[in-house]
Parts: structure tokens; sequence; C-alpha cells
């Protein structure tokens, strides 16, 4: 779908995810379209499942989980059913935020938010070492958070070396 995007479907994309909340009139003001070609814009986009979804992000900090910590799991076999066993398991942790499956050592990198060490003894405890296959955890807390995007780059066209075919 990314070949066929046009400036203005990029310009809506720019916009909506800077503020997913923007009226219809806001937008179309600022794309420069017509409110019903815009409308039907956004909502091609929608249909075509470029837009996913629309969501608030929360400052974890300000709600009690200030700690970001990111986990390298290995399972003991690898699977497919161990594989599904150990994801639908962890979609029911919900201090893991996001699970990646992983080429390398560890099968999984799992980032983990938590109000401090204590708080992550206890989901390390309860949780993650008891994820169905579990053999080795291994952890790290991030001392600082550098960069961390919810937007897409949609402005311009990826290279023909990054592109997907």
């Amino acid at each position: 779908m990314s070949s066929r995007f046009d400036r203005t479907d990029r310009a809506i994309l720019s916009a909506l995810q800077r503020d997913g909340r923007t009226s219809n009139v806001t937008l179309s003001a600022a794309v420069n379209l017509s409110e019903s070609a815009c409308l039907r814009r956004v909502r091609q986009l929608e249909e075509a499942g470029v837009i996913a979804r629309y969501v608030m992000l929360v400052n974890q900090a300000h709600v009690g989980y200030p700690s970001d910590v990111f986990v390298r799991i290995s399972l003991n076999r690898q699977q497919g059913e161990d594989l599904a066993q150990f994801e639908a398991a962890v979609r029911e942790v919900p201090e893991i935020m996001e699970c990646y499956l992983m080429t390398g050592e560890a099968d999984y990198l799992l980032r983990v938010i938590a109000a401090d060490a204590t708080d992550y003894e206890r989901i390390h405890t309860r949780h993650l070492t008891r994820l169905p296959g579990v053999a080795r955890v291994h952890s790290s807390f991030a001392l600082r958070t550098v960069v961390k995007k919810t937007e897409v780059p949609v402005s311009s066209q990826p290279s023909a070396s990054t592109r997907h075919a």
C-alpha cells in the first residue's frame, strides 16, 4: 500500500499520528481538502488497514510505572506449539508492554514496565519465570529513555532497499 500513498495521504497520516483526536474540519484544512474528501480519504486508510487504530498514550511514570526493563527470554524448545503457548501466556501479563520473537541468542525480547526493582522482582517471580517453556531470563533496566517515538515516518518513500515487496 505504501507505493500508492500520495502527498495528501502522507499529510493525513502525519497529522493524525500527532493528534488522533483532531477534528475532520481541522484535518481537512491542514491538508487542503474539502471536509467530505478528507473524511473519505481517512476512511479509505482505515479500511485498508493503514490506520490500525486510534489510541491515547499514557505517561507510564505518572501512573506508577517509571521503570522499563528489557527482558531476553530463551525457551527450552522452539516448536510451534511451544511458541504459541508462550505467546498466549505473555498476552495475559499486564506489565508486559511489548513482546517480539527474535533471531539470535534469545527467542523473545520483552519490554516490561515496573514501579521499581522490587516490583520487577515480583513480576519476574510470579510471571516471567512461570511462562510456559522458559529456560532463561536475562533482564536489563533502562537507565533513561533517549528516544521513544510513536510516529511512523510517512513523509517520504522508503528507499528501494528498505521497501518490502
